[in-house]
C-alpha cells in the first residue's frame, strides 16, 4: 500500500468513525415495555448487544416447555425504527417468530398452554436499521471502508452503512407469571460479512439470526 493510500484510507476510517458515532441507535429500557422498570444496565462482557438486563437466580432446567407469543411490535414514543416502512417491520417480526420458534424448539417443547414447568416469552421488535443500498456492499471493496469494517470487527461492532436490530425479550414463569428474565438486545452481523451487507434487512436478520441462537445458550441450550 502507497503512503498516499494508506493516507487516504485512515482519513475515510476517521471520517466513517465520526459519521457512525453520530448516526448509531443506542438502545433503551424502552418505556411502555413491561419490564421496563426492572432492567438495569448491564455491566458484563456482553453488554455491547444486551446492553439492558434483568434476571433472578433461576434453574432454567427446570423448565423443558416454552409458550412463545407473537412477536410484538413496539409502538412506543420511544421506538428506533426511524423511517422503516410498516411492511418492512412486519417482515422482520414474521422473520423473528420463525427464526425464535427454530432455535428454541432444540431446546424445548413448544406448547401453547400455562402449566407447571413451562415458560412464556414475549419477543417484542422495538427498533431496526437497514444496510444503506450500495453504500453498505461498496464499503467491502473500497479501501477505507474495508478498513474501518475490519477495525469494526475486531471491536465487535457494526459495519459502516450496515443494518442492526433492537428487540426486548421477557420471560415469566408461565404457571405463576413471575418474571424471571428481561433483556434489550442489539443484533448485528461481523462487520467483515459481506453476504449481509447485500439487501436491506439483510443485516437485521443476521442479527435475529445471532440473537436467537445467544438465547438458547442464555437458557441452558446449546
Amino acid at each position: 500500500m502507497t503512503q498516499t493510500t494508506y493516507l487516504r484510507a485512515c482519513v475515510v476510517a476517521m471520517l466513517c468513525t465520526l459519521f457512525v458515532g453520530c448516526a448509531s441507535v443506542q438502545p433503551m429500557p424502552y418505556s411502555e415495555l413491561s419490564s421496563s422498570n426492572y432492567l438495569h444496565r448491564n455491566m458484563q462482557s456482553d453488554a455491547d448487544h444486551v446492553p439492558f438486563r434483568y434476571t433472578i437466580a433461576r434453574n432454567w432446567s427446570a423448565y423443558s416447555k416454552l409458550i412463545l407469543d407473537p412477536v410484538v411490535i413496539y409502538r412506543g414514543a420511544d421506538q428506533q425504527f426511524g423511517d422503516m416502512s410498516d411492511a418492512d417491520k412486519a417482515a422482520l417480526a414474521t422473520y423473528m417468530q420463525s427464526t425464535f420458534s427454530s432455535k428454541l424448539a432444540s431446546r424445548f417443547t413448544l406448547a401453547h398452554q400455562a402449566e407447571p414447568g413451562a415458560l412464556r416469552m414475549t419477543l417484542t421488535l422495538t427498533g431496526a436499521t437497514t444496510t444503506t443500498p450500495v453504500l453498505g456492499a461498496a464499503t467491502h471493496f473500497d479501501i477505507g471502508g474495508n478498513l474501518y469494517n475490519a477495525v469494526q470487527a475486531m471491536r465487535g461492532q457494526k459495519a459502516l452503512f450496515g443494518g442492526s436490530v433492537t428487540y426486548a425479550v421477557e420471560i415469566h414463569d408461565a404457571a405463576t407469571n413471575e418474571l424471571l428474565y428481561a433483556d434489550v438486545t442489539q443484533q448485528y452481523p461481523n462487520a467483515m460479512n459481506m453476504g449481509a451487507a447485500f439487501g436491506a434487512l439483510s443485516a437485521a436478520r443476521t442479527g435475529i439470526d445471532k440473537g436467537a441462537d445467544a438465547l438458547v445458550v442464555v437458557l441452558g441450550g446449546s
